[in-house]
C-alpha cells in the first residue's frame, strides 16, 4: 500500500474552506472537482458534506495518491477520480446531467493561460443552469498582489513553470463572464487567499 501524498496547505485551508462550501453547495447534489490533487479535499469535504457526490478528478499520474486517501476513508458519496485533461475536450465519462456544482483549489496559477481559458470553456460547456461554482487561490486585484508572499509565490512560480502566475482577477472575471458565470461572493481567505464564489446563468 502506497504512502499516501500529503500536502500541508490542504490540511491548513481545508476547515476555512469547508465553512463556505456547507453554505455554498447547500442545495448543490454532484460536485465535480478539477485537480483532486493529493486527494486529501476529496476525502475531507466528502465526510463532512454527505448530501454531495463528490467526483474526484486529475490527469493519470496523481490517480494512484488520490485513491490511497479514498481507499482509507471508504466514502460512498465520493467517486474515484477520471481523468480530466484541460487540453481535451471534458469526457463523456462525467455525468453532465448530473453536476450542479464544481469546485477546484490552487489550480489557476499553477496551469498555463490558455488551460486557464479551457477551464472556463469546458464549465460553459458541462456546467447547468444555477450551477455553482468555487474557485480558490491567490489572485491579483488592478494589477497588485495582495501580499508580499504572494509576490515571492508568483515569482516562485514563473521561474519553475514561465506560463504559470497569480492570475488578475480582472482576467478572471472576464472569461467566467464569457463563460455565463456571475461572481456572487470573493471571500478574504488565510494566507492571503481568497474564495471565488460564482453561479452559472
Amino acid at each position: 500500500m502506497m504512502n499516501k501524498p500529503f500536502s500541508q496547505a490542504c490540511q491548513n485551508n481545508q476547515r476555512p474552506i469547508l465553512n463556505l462550501l456547507t453554505r455554498t453547495f447547500a442545495s448543490t447534489k454532484h460536485v465535480l472537482e478539477i485537480g483532486s490533487g493529493t486527494g486529501q479535499h476529496a476525502a475531507y469535504f466528502g465526510q463532512h458534506l454527505p448530501h454531495l457526490t463528490w467526483q474526484t478528478s486529475d490527469l493519470l499520474i496523481n490517480h494512484s495518491g488520490i485513491n490511497a486517501w479514498l481507499d482509507e476513508i471508504t466514502l460512498t458519496n465520493v467517486q474515484r477520480p477520471i481523468v480530466v485533461d484541460l487540453n481535451d475536450t471534458w469526457p463523456e465519462l462525467i455525468p453532465k446531467q448530473h453536476i450542479d456544482g464544481l469546485f477546484t483549489a490552487n489550480t489557476l496559477h499553477i496551469i498555463s493561460w490558455p488551460l486557464v481559458v479551457k477551464f472556463f470553456d469546458g464549465i460553459a460547456d458541462n456546467l447547468p443552469s444555477l450551477g455553482m461554482i468555487c474557485i480558490y487561490g491567490p489572485f491579483k486585484y488592478q494589477g497588485e498582489f495582495t501580499s508580499e508572499s504572494n509576490a515571492n509565490f508568483d515569482l516562485w512560480l514563473k521561474d519553475r513553470d514561465i506560463e504559470s502566475g497569480i492570475r488578475d482577477i480582472e482576467a478572471i472575471l472576464s472569461l467566467a463572464s464569457s463563460a455565463g458565470l456571475v461572481l456572487i461572493d470573493d471571500h478574504d481567505m488565510p494566507a492571503n487567499n481568497r474564495l471565488l464564489v460564482l453561479s452559472k446563468l
